[in-house]
C-alpha cells in the first residue's frame, strides 16, 4: 500500500485536531491517493492507494459525507501550520473566487455561473459548476524567494440564487461571503494585524465598510469615483444634521489628467514604466474611512488607466502598487489547484460532501507548499530541460513530483533497500511513474 514521506506526515499531523483518530486514519490514506491518482475521484483514489476491496469503500466516503469535523477549523489550522513562513509585520491575504465546472443537476449547490475564461466584457459566457470565494495567505517561501504564493487555507461555496432557493437558504453575495471569511480569521487571531488584496468584486461598499478592525484592504477603484475631504470640524450651537462629507475633490481620471508624474514599478516580475498620482481622500460610499488613491497611467503594453485604493493611509502609492501585485498568485493556485491536484474532479453531491471535499485540494496545495518549504527543497532535482534555460525555480509541479519520488523512495527503502537495487533500475521505476529520478 502506498504511504506518505515522514516528513510529510509531520506537517500534516496538526489536522488530526479537528477530526477523530479513526477519521484522521481514512483521511490520510484519501490524502495519499489524493497525491498519487492521476484522477481525483474518491473510488481512483483508492484504488491507486491500494485499499480497494480491503476495506469497504462507504467508510471513507462517510469521511466526506457524515464525519464530525469542519472545513474552517481545519483551515484555521492549516493556517497555524503555515504561520512560521509569515515574515513579521502585517499578514498579507488574498481574496477570489474561482470556478469549478460540474456535471449533473442533483450536485448540492450547481448552478449557472459566469466562466472567466471564455467570457468577454461585451459577451458573457455561462457554466454549470460550483463558485468557490476563497481566501488565501500570501507568502514569500526561502527556497523561491523571487517569487510570492498565496496558500488557501478557508473556502465558502457561493450559491446563486436559484441554488439558493433549491437549498432552502438565503441568498448570499460573494462579498458577504468574503466578509464572513475574514471576519472568521481576524477575530480567531485579535493580536495580529492582517491586510488583504482583492480585485473590483470585493472592492465595494460590502467588503470595505464592514471589515474587522484587525484588517486593512487594497483593492481597485473606479476612475470616476467620487472623492472627498473630511468633512470641517463642526462649530459649536450649529443646529442640524452634522456632515459626513467634505468638499468635493478630483476623481483619479482627472488627477492623471492634471497632475503626475514618472515611476519605474516592479511589478509582476518586470518592470514597468507608468505615470502616477496619489492623494488621501475619502470615497463616497465610506466617508468616514481615509483611503490612499493611486492611479496610474501605463506608458507603454497598450493597458488602459487604472486607480487602487488601500486603507493603510500612510503608505506610499509604489507601496500600494507593489502590494497589489502579489494578489495575482491567487490565480496561480487556483490554476495548480485544478491542474495538478483535481479541484473540479471530486463527484460528491450531497451538501456536506461538496462543502468539503473540493476545498481539500485548496489546503493541499498548502500543505505541499509548506512541506518544501520545509524539507522537500533539499532533495529537489532540477528536471533536465535543454528546451527551456530560463526556468530558475521549481513550479508547484516540481514540488508535487518531488513529494511522489520522496514517498516512493521511502516505501523502497523500507522494504527493499535502495543500495540492494540497480540504480538505473530505480531511475526506470521512476520515470514509469512519470516521476524524475
Amino acid at each position: 500500500m502506498l504511504s506518505l514521506v515522514t516528513s510529510f506526515l509531520e506537517v500534516v499531523q496538526p489536522l488530526s485536531w479537528a477530526m477523530s483518530a479513526p477519521v484522521y486514519r481514512l483521511f490520510l490514506i484519501v490524502l495519499t491517493g489524493w497525491i498519487f491518482s492521476g484522477r481525483r475521484t474518491l473510488s481512483a483514489m483508492l484504488v491507486t492507494v491500494g485499499v480497494a476491496g480491503k476495506r469497504h469503500h462507504a467508510a471513507f466516503y462517510r469521511v466526506f459525507s457524515s464525519a464530525r469535523w469542519g472545513m474552517d477549523q481545519v483551515g484555521l489550522i492549516v493556517f497555524e501550520i503555515l504561520r512560521p513562513l509569515l515574515a513579521e509585520g502585517s499578514v498579507a491575504l488574498a481574496l477570489d473566487d474561482t470556478l469549478a465546472h460540474k456535471r449533473g443537476l442533483k450536485v448540492f449547490g450547481a448552478g449557472m455561473h459566469r466562466d472567466p475564461l471564455f467570457s468577454t466584457r461585451k459577451k458573457p459566457v455561462l457554466a454549470w459548476g460550483h463558485d468557490w470565494v476563497i481566501l488565501a495567505v500570501i507568502v514569500r517561501l526561502p527556497c523561491c524567494p523571487d517569487r510570492v504564493f498565496s496558500l488557501p487555507i478557508l473556502c465558502r461555496l457561493f450559491l446563486n440564487h436559484d441554488a439558493a432557493a433549491r437549498a432552502r437558504r438565503a441568498y448570499r453575495t460573494r462579498p458577504e461571503l468574503a466578509t464572513e471569511l475574514l471576519h472568521r480569521l481576524c477575530e480567531t487571531h485579535p493580536s495580529l494585524r492582517f491586510h488583504v488584496f482583492a480585485d473590483s468584486a470585493y472592492g465595494g461598499e460590502s467588503v470595505l465598510g464592514h471589515l474587522p478592525q484587525n484588517c486593512d484592504l487594497t483593492s481597485r477603484l473606479p476612475l470616476d469615483a467620487r472623492l472627498y475631504d473630511p468633512p470641517a470640524a463642526r462649530k459649536p450651537g450649529v443646529a442640524g444634521r452634522p456632515r459626513k462629507r467634505g468638499a468635493r475633490l478630483a476623481s483619479p481620471q482627472q488627477m492623471l489628467q492634471q497632475r503626475a508624474r514618472r515611476e519605474t514599478l516592479g511589478i509582476y516580475g518586470r518592470k514597468e514604466r507608468v505615470r502616477l498620482v496619489e492623494t488621501v481622500a475619502r470615497w463616497h460610499g465610506v466617508p468616514d474611512r481615509p483611503l490612499r488613491i493611486v492611479a496610474i497611467d501605463p506608458l507603454a503594453g497598450g493597458r488602459p488607466a487604472q486607480a487602487f485604493y488601500s486603507t493603510c493611509a500612510e503608505e506610499a502609492g509604489k507601496q500600494v502598487l507593489v502590494g497589489y501585485s502579489a494578489r495575482w498568485s491567487i490565480e496561480e493556485a487556483n490554476q495548480a489547484a485544478k491542474s495538478h491536484l483535481g479541484f473540479e474532479e471530486p463527484q460528491a453531491w450531497s451538501r456536506l460532501a461538496v462543502l468539503r471535499t473540493a476545498p481539500i485540494a485548496m489546503l493541499l496545495y498548502s500543505l505541499i507548499l509548506v512541506w518544501f518549504a520545509r524539507d522537500g527543497h533539499r532533495c529537489y532535482r532540477p528536471p533536465t530541460r535543454p528546451w527551456y534555460p530560463t526556468k530558475t525555480q521549481p513550479s508547484f509541479a516540481d514540488m508535487l513530483l518531488t513529494l511522489r519520488r520522496e514517498s516512493l523512495l521511502a516505501i523502497i527503502s523500507q522494504h527493499v533497500g535502495l543500495k540492494d537495487l540497480p540504480q538505473n533500475l530505480v531511475e526506470s521505476l521512476f520515470r514509469a511513474a512519470q516521476i524524475p529520478a
